[in-house]
């Protein structure tokens, strides 16, 4: 399966242009927007790499029915082996269509890593990472209940790059409603794992509907419950998480001028509160400078 995947795409890629696309300068493990694309589509990947999402995710689990799996699997493959770049999200590895997918992905230019689907043990995600030459990041999409309880031994595996909360397949699965309160447990659970597993923040689930308030509103409980980025169907959603993720320009202000002030004193630590701002200062810092947040002007 994996050589006929490979000749076809060698065959089909030598003859069409490289796609148009953005150079993304925010590292993955910073990324705050993380795009969804349908691979049934492909007439829309190079669009979609040209926004201004951090991340990109070809699709070929969820948004594609099963009797098109191999032929969304080989436009993707087709895509990224013409100078395309972009995450994939792969069948859960329950699914007899996962080691197809990872068969035809293995050896493909342009895969910047897996998105895992419905991930419930950290061996998934550890088979993953070595069907796949250990070399790709692996982020570990987390849907059901089981998989909330294993999270922690899911950010120790080996390969795991970060979490991401699959909120639609969770509400579904334990009958939960979308509400704050009712999903302040799974969200609280997949930041200390990520924690406990030393990887980033983790990625919130997509907030489906065209509403920018909403958006904006649930971009900020991401923000509040400690995640790092979020899911996105859409690339007019893409600008809103952006916004509301990234530190603001007062943060900014404050960061720098907190830092500022611990150098002039000599770096000495005056009473128990300077530790942690002076964590909260560096953070905010980073982030400013990766997503190019400037302070405001005086």
């Amino acid at each position: 399966m994996s050589s006929q995947v490979d000749s076809v795409s060698t065959s089909r890629a030598s003859t069409q242009a490289a796609p148009s696309r953005r150079t993304r300068t925010v590292p993955a493990k910073l990324a705050r927007s993380w795009l969804l694309v349908p691979a049934t589509k492909p007439e829309v990947f190079s669009d979609a790499d040209a926004s201004a999402a951090d991340g990109i995710i070809l699709d070929i689990e969820d948004a594609v029915d099963p009797s098109r799996k191999p032929e969304a699997r080989e436009a993707v493959v087709d895509w990224l082996s013409g100078g395309g770049e972009a995450w994939v999200r792969v069948n859960d590895a329950s699914t007899e269509f996962w080691g197809d997918d990872l068969a035809a992905l293995r050896d493909v230019p342009g895969l910047q890593g897996i998105m895992l689907a419905k991930t419930e043990t950290p061996r998934q995600v550890e088979d993953t990472f070595q069907h796949l030459g250990e070399r790709l990041p692996v982020i570990a999409l987390v849907e059901s209940a089981i998989g909330i309880e294993t999270a922690t031994d899911i950010a120790r595996a080996e390969g795991a790059f970060r979490l991401a909360f699959g909120s639609g397949d969770f509400r579904r699965d334990t009958g939960m409603s979308a509400d704050r309160e009712a999903m302040a447990y799974p969200r609280a659970k997949l930041v200390v794992a990520s924690r406990c597993g030393n990887l980033p923040g983790p990625i919130d689930g997509p907030t489906v509907g065209s509403s920018h308030p909403v958006l904006r509103e649930q971009s900020g409980t991401t923000v509040s419950m400690g995640m790092t980025g979020k899911l996105c169907l859409d690339v007019e959603q893409v600008p809103v998480i952006n916004e509301v993720i990234s530190p603001t320009p007062t943060d900014v202000g404050w960061a720098n001028g907190f830092l500022a002030d611990f150098e002039a004193r000599g770096c000495v630590i005056r009473d128990g509160s300077d530790l942690p701002r002076l964590g909260r200062a560096r953070k905010i810092a980073e982030l400013a400078e990766a997503f190019n947040v400037s302070a405001p002007s005086t």
